[in-house]
Formats: C-alpha cells, structure tokens, sequence
C-alpha cells in the first residue's frame, strides 16, 4: 500500500497499522488496572522504535551501502518532533518531583491538559507533512521497484492491501488480549519486574511489525521511508497513542493514567531523542551509527533489567 501512495503517506500508514499493537495492548491492559505496564510499554515503544529499529535499519542498510543519504529538512522536522515528544514526558515528572504534596492531586488534570495539546501538536504535524510541506518527506534515493512487478506478478490493489492491514490488526487485538492476560504470571514466573516486562519484552512485541519493515526498506535503500517509520512511529507513540489513553483511561479500566513517567524513563527517552536528532540531522547514515543506536538500546536494557522493581 505504502509503494502507490509515496514516501510521506507511506511511512504514515505503517507508522499507524505499526502501533495498533501498542494501542490494542494498552487498551486491555489499562481494563486490567496494569497501568504501570503500559507506561513502560509506551516507553519500551519510544526507545524500541528510535533505538532498535532505527538501529536495526541504519546497519543492515549500512552493510549492502557504503552510506545511504535522506531527506535532511524530514528528518530534522521529526527529530524536532520528537524533542517534543521527549518535553512531554520531562515535564510532568518535574512537576510530580517538584511540586510538592499537593502536586499530586492535580496530576490527573495536568496529564489530561498536556493530552490534549499533544493530540493538537500531531494533527498539525500530519497536515504539514502530507499537505503543505509534502515536498520535504519526499524520498532522496532510487525510486521504489515494485517487488510484484519484476517478478511478474498483478500487484495488490490499495482495497485489497488495506483489507488485508484491517484482518491483520483484528487478529493482532485476540493475541494482544492473552498478552496481557499473561504478562503479569510471566514476570513473576521469569523473576523480571513488570517495568522491564513493559519497555523490553511488551515493547519488542508491539514492534515487531516496523522493526521488519524497516530493515527490508533499509536494505533496498529506501533509507527515507525506513527513517519516517521509525521516528514516525515513536512520534505517533508520544502524541497521540500516549494522550488517546490518557483520556481513554478515565473511561476503562479500575484506574486513571496519567503522564508522570519515572525518572529512568524520563532520562533513557531523552537519551534516546538526542542520539536519534544527531544521526539523523546531517541527511546520511552508514552501519557503524546503526551500531551505535543498538549499543545504547543494549545498555538502557541492561539497567532497566537490574533495576529494582
């Protein structure tokens, strides 16, 4: 579907089938009152998209192309985004720090004030790079092949791949269901805490579908499409999937959520933004920078992992 509707729209279009997992499985975890969880599953999301799966792509695109160039002024216009993005989560975990005792009584309203103007700021950000500015998300490498084409095959028709998405993402919401059903038995049975389960394991789940996405657009040197999903993906993750359930939980589920994230979480995000606006800011990338995004995601890993629940 992405290869008829262009690099803009495409990376789009994946970014939002991509993180229906994220939203399914928050969804049914915030009905189970698993609020912890799903503030680690939107972090793990953030930091797997701009860590791994970037990472993943920037180095198996590396290793078949010496160095792959992009849209500098798209990349940058996301990058931005996600510094956003990374602002969203450092302030209401300063105001919890700061704030004093009676800060907590108004964090239900400051996260659901914040929502709202996260879920603004990505309209805005959609209309300008698929109406006004469309020209900045155009690709910078070869045009696109179509696969079907060369091998001789009647490519897929859009109504035929957007059913297919829409079947996928019904079966994508049964399996999240026993994830979540599941994923508190499996954190004590593993002896991991439910932090680690939600930015790791839970994470990685939900990504699934950019991370191989990306490495094979990477590998075909759409480096543009490959780079808009995964900061895509995690800009989609910070102002929209993160606000819609702040505003969902007060609907659903035992308990309210709210955008104060730990400190941890706070600071591998930030990490995380300024690693990716480095890399991506000067329009090129080559394996050794992908190597570099998978060394930090390893590392951040490694600590949630040791961190005491």
């Amino acid at each position: 579907l992405a290869a008829t509707v262009g690099e803009g729209l495409g990376a789009t279009l994946n970014a939002t089938f991509g993180n229906a997992a994220e939203l399914i499985i928050g969804w049914m975890a915030l009905r189970r009152g698993l609020v912890a969880v799903v503030k680690a599953s939107l972090t793990g999301s953030i930091l797997g998209n701009v860590l791994l799966v970037l990472g993943a792509a920037v180095l198996a695109g590396g290793v078949r192309h010496q160095e792959q160039r992009f849209n500098r002024s798209g990349a940058r216009s996301q990058a931005t985004m996600l510094l956003l993005a990374a602002i969203a989560l450092v302030m209401p975990a300063a105001y919890h720090h700061l704030g004093g005792p009676r800060a907590a009584l108004l964090e239900g309203h400051l996260s659901l004030a914040i929502a709202a103007v996260l879920l603004a700021t990505y309209a805005c950000g959609l209309w300008f790079s698929l109406r006004t500015h469309k020209e900045l998300f155009a690709g910078c490498g070869p045009p696109p092949k179509d696969a079907a084409l060369a091998e001789g095959r009647s490519p897929l028709s859009r109504a035929r791949a957007l059913a297919i998405l829409v079947g996928a993402t019904a079966l994508v919401a049964w399996l999240s269901e026993v994830l979540v059903g599941t994923v508190e038995e499996a954190s004590h049975a593993l002896g991991m805490s439910d932090v680690f389960i939600g930015i790791i394991v839970v994470a990685i789940a939900g990504n699934a579908a950019e991370h191989a996405t990306a490495v094979l657009l990477a590998r075909k040197n759409r480096m543009d499409l490959a780079l808009g999903i995964a900061l895509g993906s995690s800009i989609q993750i910070a102002l929209l999937i993160a606000p819609l359930l702040v505003i969902a939980s007060h609907f659903i589920g035992p308990t309210p959520m709210d955008l104060v994230f730990s400190a941890p979480e706070v600071l591998a995000v930030a990490v995380a933004v300024l690693l990716a606006a480095q890399i991506a800011g000067d329009g090129a990338s080559n394996w050794l920078e992908g190597v570099q995004l998978l060394a930090v995601y390893a590392i951040l890993g490694i600590v949630f992992y040791f961190f005491p629940g």
